[in-house]
C-alpha cells in the first residue's frame, strides 16, 4: 500500500503540477529533467531566479488531457475524496520515502505541503527512513572561480550548487558532514562554516583562537538522530592539538590532552577523511601505520597500530555500517589496481575483500595513477588521474564503489552548465541529504 501511495504522489504531480498553488504565490521549480549542471538547490527560495525556471502561478500554462486521464475521470473524483481526508502523519510517512528531487517538486503542489516539509514531525519521519546511498558534494576550480557540484547516485545526475553565503571567489573545502550538514574550512584553517546545500541554511562558527597546524584532520558527528539534537565538530593536528565544537554551546573547547601512550607527532594522513561510526571518530595515521580513535561521548582516546598491506599507496579510510575499511592503489611492477580491505575486529588486521575489475585496471598499466577519495561512506566516490612518460595528465575519471553490493560504476561526466569542459574534481565529501536540516 505504501508503494502504491508513493506512486500516486508522483502521478498526482504529473497530472496536477503546481496549478493548485494560491494565485498570489510565486515559487521556483527545479528543472530536474535537464542533464546538465543547471540545477541550483540554493535558489529554491521565493523570489529568486538564477538558473531555475520561474513559474508565475497567475498564468497557468495550457494543459492537455491525456486519454488515460479522460478514461479515469470518475476514478479521479473518488481518489480526490480519499486524498482530501488523508491523515497528516500518513502523508509525511509517504513523502519521507520519496527521492529528494521528488520532495522538492512535492513542495510546489500547495502551501500546506510546502510547510509540511519544514515541520518537526516530518524531520523525525525522514530521519527514520534508511537511505540506500549518500549524495556527494564536490568542489573544483574553473577559470579562477570555485565550482561546486552535487551528485545524486539514485538519479545518476549532477546538480550545480551555489551557496550565497560562501562567495565563489573565496576558497572553501568540504571536510566533513553529518545529518545532511556539511562542514567547510577555509585556507587559513581557522575559520569553519556549516551549511545544508539543499536549503542553504548557513552558520559561521567562531574562529579558532589557538594556533593550529597548517595540516589538520576534521571530523563531524551528531548528538542524536538529526541535526536538531545538535552536532560536534573536531579538528586534530600532528602535534596533538585538538578542539571540539559543540553546536548547542556555539563554542570550541578542549576536554584534555592525549594520553602518554600516544606518541607525538601523530603523522596523520590528511588526504584521508575522518570516519565516524556511532560516537567514535577514526583518524588515519601514516607512521606508524594505524588508526587513532576518539570517543566523543566519553572524551577518551585509543590508538591501534595496524600495518598496511604491501604495495598500497594513496590509501584512505572508509566506513559502511559499523565496519571500518581501507581503499587504496595496489601497485606492483607496471600493474596498478584499486583494492578494498576490511579491518578485522578480532585480529586488528586488514583483510582484502575486493578489487577493481581487471578490464578497468588495464587502462592503468605502465602509468602513474593518482587517486582522490571524494566520499567514503557506504558508497565510495573515487577520482582517478593518470599520467604517462610525458607526464601529461589524462582526463579525470570518476567511479563509485558500492561497499555492500561490491559493485563498481563509472559516473557521468561533471561538466560546466551548457559546456563540454569536464571538471577535475579536487575535493569532496559524502553527505546524507536532509531537506529540512538546519545549521
Amino acid at each position: 500500500m505504501l508503494r502504491q501511495l508513493i506512486g500516486q504522489v508522483e502521478e498526482l504531480w504529473e497530472l496536477c503540477g503546481p496549478h493548485s498553488l494560491d494565485r498570489d504565490e510565486r515559487c521556483c521549480i527545479l528543472d530536474f529533467g535537464n542533464s546538465t549542471m543547471e540545477h541550483d538547490f540554493c535558489n529554491f527560495v521565493e523570489g529568486k531566479s538564477g538558473p531555475l525556471k520561474i513559474v508565475e502561478t497567475n498564468k497557468s500554462p495550457p494543459t492537455k488531457k491525456c486519454r488515460r486521464e479522460k478514461s479515469r475521470q470518475k476514478g479521479d473524483i473518488m481518489e480526490q475524496q480519499i486524498w482530501k481526508d488523508l491523515p497528516e502523519d500518513l502523508v509525511e510517512a509517504v513523502v519521507a520515502r520519496l527521492p529528494v528531487a521528488t520532495i522538492f517538486r512535492f513542495r510546489l503542489v500547495c502551501s500546506r505541503w510546502n510547510s509540511l516539509i519544514t515541520s518537526a514531525s516530518f524531520s523525525q519521519q525522514y530521519a527514520e527512513v534508511p537511505r540506500a546511498h549518500p549524495w556527494f558534494y564536490t568542489t573544483t576550480t574553473y577559470e579562477n572561480v570555485n565550482v561546486r557540484a552535487m551528485y545524486d547516485p539514485s538519479m545518476k545526475k549532477w546538480y550545480h550548487s551555489s551557496i550565497p553565503s560562501l562567495p565563489s571567489w573565496m576558497t572553501f573545502f568540504p571536510v566533513a558532514s553529518a545529518g545532511g550538514l556539511i562542514c567547510f574550512m577555509d585556507l587559513s584553517h581557522r575559520n569553519f562554516y556549516v551549511c545544508n546545500p539543499l536549503n542553504c541554511s548557513f552558520k559561521e562558527l567562531p574562529s579558532i583562537q589557538v594556533k593550529a597546524h597548517l595540516n589538520m584532520a576534521v571530523g563531524m558527528i551528531l548528538n542524536g538522530k538529526t541535526a536538531d539534537s545538535g552536532y560536534k565538530i573536531m579538528w586534530l593536528d600532528d602535534n596533538g592539538n585538538y578542539q571540539v565544537y559543540d553546536s548547542m554551546q556555539n563554542s570550541w573547547s578542549c576536554s584534555g590532552n592525549l594520553p602518554p601512550s600516544i606518541k607525538l607527532p601523530l603523522y596523520l594522513n590528511f588526504r584521508s577523511q575522518t570516519v565516524s561510526i556511532g560516537s567514535m571518530l577514526y583518524f588515519m595515521c601514516v607512521d606508524p601505520g594505524g588508526v587513532l580513535c576518539y570517543d566523543v561521548a566519553t572524551c577518551t582516546w585509543r590508538q591501534f597500530l595496524i600495518p598496511y598491506p604491501e604495495h598500497v599507496t594513496n590509501h584512505m579510510l572508509a566506513a559502511s555500517g559499523d565496519q571500518v575499511l581501507l581503499v587504496g592503489l595496489l601497485s606492483k611492477n607496471a600493474a596498478t589496481c584499486i583494492g578494498v580491505w576490511e579491518l578485522q575486529k578480532m585480529t586488528l588486521l586488514w583483510k582484502e575483500v575486493d578489487r577493481m575489475p581487471n578490464v578497468w585496471c588495464l587502462d592503468f598499466y605502465g602509468k602513474h595513477v593518482k587517486m582522490t577519495c571524494l566520499g567514503n561512506r557506504k558508497l565510495l566516490m573515487l577520482s582517478l588521474v593518470t599520467s604517462g612518460r610525458s607526464r601529461r595528465l589524462s582526463t579525470p575519471r570518476v567511479v563509485t564503489y558500492n561497499i555492500s553490493k561490491r559493485e563498481w560504476q563509472r559516473l557521468p561526466d561533471c561538466k560546466i552548465s551548457r559546456g563540454r569542459k569536464r571538471l577535475l574534481l579536487t575535493c569532496g565529501t559524502a553527505f546524507d541529504p536532509f531537506p529540512s536540516a538546519l545549521a
